[in-house]
C-alpha cells in the first residue's frame, strides 16, 4: 500500500476524472489522454524518467499537457535536471506539502524511507527542511511544546531550523493550552543496535516476516488458507491486533486460543434465545462477532506462518547468538555462528545484519576478523558487495579497529575534538573514528542488560527489556526514559560523551509550565532515520508504567532488513 492509497483510493481518483494510474517505475502504456499528471517524490532518477516520456512524445509529434506535483516539496536540483533534458518549458511544476501520514492513533510517519541513506550515508541535508516543517505543523496544531530534548547532529539541525521557521512565521501560540507538552528528537545513528536485533514482539515479527507498508500488510495464501491474498490494515481499530501487537510472541498463541474460546461462547449464547433476543443478537452483535472471527483466523494463520519460517531459519540459535553479542559473552562462538551462516548462504541480508551487530557491540572488528568475514561474504554472495562494505563502514555499522592501538584513547581524543563547538566543520575527516559505537561502555553505564534471577517473566514484564526476551533494554528508549526522568541531561554527561554529543534540552519560557495539565504527560518521540516496532512497543510499555502517553513521529518505519537494503548498492 502506498501513502496515496491511505488518502485517496482508485475509485475516488476515478470520480475526479483520472483515466488511468501508472507506477512511475514502469513506462506508461500508450495512452490517449491529452494530460499527464505525475505525483512524485523529488528524485533525480524520476525526473529523467519524466523527461524521457516528454521527449518521446515530442519525437512522435504528440501534444499533451504535463504537470509534475512534488511531494512533500520541490527541490531546485529536480528543476535543473528537467532543464538539462530540455523539457522544463513543457511541464508545469507544483508542490504538495504532504508531510505527515497518521498510521495509527499514536504513530505518524513522514513515509521517507530514503531519509536514512540520504542523510547518514550521503550526508544530504535536504530532508531536514521537511522534518522542520512537519514539526512546525504539529506545533501549530497541538503545541506549543513546552520542553524540547534531543540528541544527534540531525536532531539538533532539525530543531534549530524548526525554531527559525517558528520565528519567521510568528504564529501566535501563546496563551493556548497545549495538547503535547514535551518533544524528544533522536538520530537513528545514536542507536543502531536496537534496529539490528531480531524483533520478537508480534507487530515487529509481522513486519520482519511480511513487511508492513503504510500500516497495511499483505497476507498471502499461506495465512488466509485460500488461494487469495488479503490486504489488512493493522491499527487500533483491529480489536484482535490491538491486544496482541505489543506482546512477546510467546504469549500470543495463548491469547488467541483464549480469544477463540470466548468468541465461541458468545456464538453459543444464541442457542437458548427466543425470537426477540435472536433479532437483537443478529442486528447488534453478529456482524461484530463475524468481523472479529475473520481477524482472529488471519492472526492465527500469520502466527503459524511466522513459526514455520522461523523454525526453518534456526531462529532460536540466532537469538542466542544475538544475546551473547549484546552481553559480550562467548563472542568467538558467535563469530563462528556468523561464519557458518555466511558459508551456508542462508540470507545475504541476515548475514550482513549479524556482522554489523558483532561490529557495533565489539566497538569494531579486529582486522583479522574483519578481513576473514568480508572475504567469506564476498565469496558467498558476490564481489558486487564490495561497495556495500564501503557504505557500512562510512555510516559506522561495520567498522575495523585500527591495528595496534587501544581504541579508547583514540576515541576520547576524537570525541573531544568532534564535540567541540568550533570543530563542527571537520567532522567528515574523523567520521569513521567518531562513529565508533562505545556500546559496551554505554550498556554498562545505563544498565541495558538486566540482571535476572531465574526466568524472565515475559507474560508480566517488569521493564522494557521484554521486547527482546528480557536480554536487552533498547538504548534509544532508555535514553528517553532517563532524560524525561531527570528533566534534562544532568547526570548523563558520560553517556552523552560516549554518544559523541550534540545533545540539547530547551524550555520554552513563553509556555506556562503547569504540571496539572494533561499535556505534560504527552511526549512526542521523533525518530530521524526510522523507528522499529520494538521501540514503539517498549515506549508504550514505559508510558503505561509512568502514566504518560507517547506519540511517535518517524521518517519511516524501519527494521534490520530495510536498514541493510538501504546500504546495498542497486545493480545498474
Amino acid at each position: 500500500m502506498s501513502p496515496l492509497d491511505r488518502i485517496a483510493n482508485v475509485s475516488i481518483l476515478k470520480q475526479h476524472e483520472v483515466d488511468k494510474l501508472y507506477k512511475v517505475d514502469s513506462r506508461p502504456a500508450l495512452s490517449t489522454s491529452d494530460q499527464f499528471c505525475f505525483l512524485v517524490r523529488p528524485r533525480i532518477k524520476t525526473m529523467r524518467y519524466i523527461a524521457d516520456i516528454v521527449n518521446a512524445d515530442k519525437m512522435s509529434g504528440r501534444s499533451r499537457k504535463y504537470k509534475i506535483i512534488f511531494s512533500p516539496q520541490k527541490f531546485y536540483a529536480c528543476e535543473m535536471v528537467l532543464e538539462e533534458e530540455g523539457v522544463f518549458g513543457d511541464v508545469t511544476c507544483d508542490e504538495w506539502s504532504f508531510y505527515l501520514l497518521p498510521l495509527d492513533e499514536d504513530i505518524i510517519s513522514m513515509e521517507l524511507p530514503e531519509f536514512f541513506r540520504d542523510y547518514f550515508l550521503e550526508g544530504d541535508h535536504r530532508w531536514i527542511n521537511s522534518v522542520a516543517r512537519a514539526l512546525q505543523l504539529l506545533n501549530s496544531l497541538y503545541g506549543p511544546f513546552g520542553k524540547a530534548y534531543g540528541i544527534g547532529r540531525c536532531a539538533k539541525m532539525s530543531y534549530e531550523l524548526w525554531r527559525d521557521l517558528e520565528e519567521e512565521s510568528e504564529s501566535d501560540g501563546q496563551g493556548r493550552k497545549p495538547e503535547i507538552g514535551n518533544i524528544f528528537l533522536m538520530d537513528r545513528d545514536m542507536d543502531y543496535v536496537t534496529a539490528l536485533c531480531s524483533q520478537v514482539v508480534y507487530e515487529g515479527l509481522v513486519d520482519d516476516t511480511f513487511r508492513i507498508k503504510c500500516g497495511s500488510v499483505d497476507f498471502g495464501p499461506d495465512v488466509t488458507s485460500s488461494d487469495k491474498s488479503i490486504k489488512v490494515l493493522l491499527n487500533a481499530q483491529d480489536k484482535v491486533f490491538s491486544q496482541i501487537r505489543n506482546e512477546h510472541f510467546s504469549s500470543v498463541f495463548g491469547f488467541l486460543s483464549q480469544k477463540s474460546r470466548n468468541l465461541q461462547a458468545q456464538y453459543d449464547r444464541r442457542r437458548g434465545m427466543d425470537i426477540k433476543q435472536m433479532k437483537n443478537f443478529v442486528s447488534q452483535e453478529l456482524k461484530g462477532l463475524k468481523q472479529e472471527h475473520r481477524l482472529l483466523s488471519l492472526h492465527i494463520g500469520a502466527c503459524e506462518s511466522i513459526m514455520k519460517k522461523k523454525t526453518k531459519q534456526d531462529f532460536q540459535e540466532m537469538i542466542k547468538a544475538e544475546h551473547s553479542l549484546l552481553e559480550g559473552v562467548d563472542v568467538r562462538e558467535s563469530t563462528s555462528f556468523i561464519e557458518e551462516h555466511i558459508d551456508r548462504q542462508v540470507s545475504p541480508i541476515e548475514s550482513l545484519r549479524l556482522m554489523c551487530l558483532l561490529s557495533i557491540t565489539e566497538n569494531g572488528l579486529i582486522p583479522k576478523d574483519y578481513r576473514s568475514l568480508k572475504t567469506q561474504y564476498l565469496q558467498s554472495y558476490g564481489p558486487e558487495h564490495l561497495l556495500t562494505f564501503h557504505n557500512l563502514k562510512r555510516v559506522g555499522l561495520l567498522t575495523e579497529q585500527a591495528a595496534g592501538e587501544t581504541l579508547t584513547a583514540v576515541e576520547s581524543k576524537v570525541s573531544k575534538l568532534v564535540t567541540d563547538r568550533a570543530a563542527g566543520k571537520i567532522t567528515d575527516a574523523f567520521n569513521s573514528l567518531a562513529r565508533k559505537s562505545n556500546f559496551r561502555a554505554i550498556s554498562k553505564k545505563l544498565g541495558l542488560i538486566p540482571r535476572v534471577d531465574g526466568e524472565y517473566d515475559l507474560k508480566m514484564p517488569r521493564d522494557m527489556a521484554y521486547v527482546f526476551s528480557g536480554a536487552y533494554i533498547p538504548l534509544s528508549c532508555k535514553i528517553i526514559e532517563q532524560v524525561l526522568e531527570r528533566r534534562g541531561w544532568l547526570g548523563l554527561e558520560e553517556v552523552v560523551r560516549l554518544l559523541n554529543g550534540n545533545e540539547f534540552s530547551v524550555s520554552d519560557s513563553t509556555v506556562e509550565d503547569n504540571p496539572t495539565w494533561e499535556s505534560q504527560r504527552v511526549i512526542l518521540a521523533v525518530f530521524l532515520g526510522g523507528c522499529t516496532f520494538s521501540e514503539i512497543a517498549a515506549l508504550r510499555f514505559l508510558g503505561k508504567e509512568r502514566g504518560c502517553k507517547f506519540i511517535f513521529l518517524t521518517t519511516a518505519i524501519t527494521n534490520s532488513a530495510r536498514m541493510m537494503e538501504s546500504m546495498i548498492e542497486a545493480k545498474a
